[in-house]
């Protein structure tokens, strides 16, 4: 979790408490992650794990709930003794996010351990609920001692601008900065942080990563379903806010930032901050020529007849809420001025598909004029993030034959995902 940084064993969480346990972030994300980390020996030993959420159940209940999230979505690639640790970390706390009670209960629930005393808690809900969430910690006293415990806040982090420091002005003034976690799971995808390495870790690539050779870059967030069972809240965020103001952006970052002075994250953060601030601003005249927006309607998907988002339930029958967006960005810096970003992602699309793709730009001059090959396509770098982890490069290579034909050979790193897993 969150490491023995002083060297000091007293300073390992205790308890790691889950609001929102049954909904679709933590189902999804976050307990398939925690049990990797279960499989993999990374979980002390002590750590115990609350599931707070509305529902009239018992820990039995939730634990075979827990069960099938992890059927669905790990199968049976993990060892049997690590499901039963992972099983017997669990307590449920049924409770309301906006009853000051229920954060008592929880309160008198989270005793300190003789080696361990911090508590992290994950909010893995609505935004709308976030101020409450925070409120209720500090009535019930578990923001303290101050320094101590950890609040991890997932995105959307606000509505706007406006709103982003709002919830950062409450935040402080019942936390310390060192205690807010501000995360995007995109970051932890296997080949995005492979990114970093491929460009700074080969000096054959970063030399070259720049508007020098780089044409333009696409970054593209594909997914198939709709908007499933969440119009409560996507109703009111849309794409824009869903996926492109946080993941999209993110990825942009990373693949834009200059080398940080080490690899760690206050010095990855100040690089990335770097190239938001450098990023020109769209005008109000200038949006149609820099951005879409759209929604997905009825149609068939796989043979079966599927909603329109209109008719999806619990959304407003006239919701101008966008499903799909793409926006082009510009980043006014040494490195890549000139160069377009293309961002784009949506739901209903032709298949679940997550890429980074860079087109470097043509060859400086036709040498091959006159001969079988009188135009060459450019080179591309493919990185996929889902349903594959994989990194490819694209080269030409000459076929064999007295004709000057010529192939697209891809450099192919896709075994990183199965590495990663032993």
């Amino acid at each position: 979790m969150d490491g023995m940084k002083s060297g000091r064993i007293e300073n390992l969480p205790c308890s790691f408490v889950i609001f929102g346990a049954t909904g679709d972030l933590a189902s999804n994300k976050l307990l398939p992650a925690l049990f990797d980390l279960e499989n993999a020996g990374r979980l002390a030993e002590n750590l115990s794990i609350i599931a707070f959420s509305r529902r009239e159940w018992t820990t039995d209940e939730w634990l075979e709930h827990l069960r099938e999230i992890l059927k669905n979505k790990i199968g049976q690639s993990f060892q049997e003794s690590a499901l039963n640790r992972f099983l017997a970390r669990f307590r449920y706390q049924r409770g309301d996010l906006n009853d000051v009670e229920s954060y008592r209960t929880l309160a008198a629930d989270l005793v300190p351990g003789p080696t361990c005393s911090r508590t992290v808690f994950y909010l893995a809900i609505r935004p709308a609920d976030f101020v409450a969430v925070i409120k209720n910690l500090k009535a019930a006293g578990l923001n303290e001692p101050r320094g101590m415990n950890r609040v991890v806040i997932e995105k959307p982090f606000g509505e706007d601008l406006e709103s982003a420091q709002v919830l950062n002005k409450l935040l402080h003034q019942y936390f310390d900065e060192e205690q807010i976690y501000r995360i995007d799971h995109f970051l932890g995808k296997e080949t995005v942080q492979n990114l970093l390495v491929f460009r700074f870790a080969n000096t054959l690539i970063e030399p070259l990563w720049n508007r020098n050779f780089i044409d333009h870059v696409q970054i593209t967030v594909m997914e198939s379903i709709g908007i499933e069972k969440r119009a409560g809240y996507y109703d009111r965020a849309g794409a824009l806010r869903d996926m492109l103001q946080n993941h999209l952006m993110q990825l942009l970052t990373v693949v834009a930032m200059e080398p940080p002075p080490a690899l760690e994250a206050d010095a990855l953060r100040d690089e990335k901050v770097k190239v938001l601030r450098s990023i020109r601003p769209i005008s109000r005249q200038a949006i149609h020529a820099h951005a879409v927006r759209a929604q997905y309607t009825h149609g068939n998907v796989d043979g079966r007849v599927v909603a329109g988002y209109q008719q999806e339930d619990n959304v407003e029958r006239d919701s101008i809420t966008e499903t799909f967006v793409a926006v082009k960005f510009y980043i006014d810096n040494w490195r890549w001025r000139g160069v377009p970003f293309y961002l784009r992602t949506g739901k209903r699309m032709p298949k679940q598909s997550s890429m980074i793709a860079i087109r470097f730009k043509h060859p400086p001059q036709q040498l091959f004029r006159e001969t079988p090959l009188e135009w060459i396509a450019p080179n591309w770098v493919l990185l996929s993030i889902q349903p594959e982890e994989s990194m490819h490069m694209e080269i030409h290579v000459k076929q064999p034959g007295l004709d000057m034909n010529t192939r697209v050979m891809q450099m192919n790193a896709s075994f990183l995902k199965q590495m990663s897993r032993r």
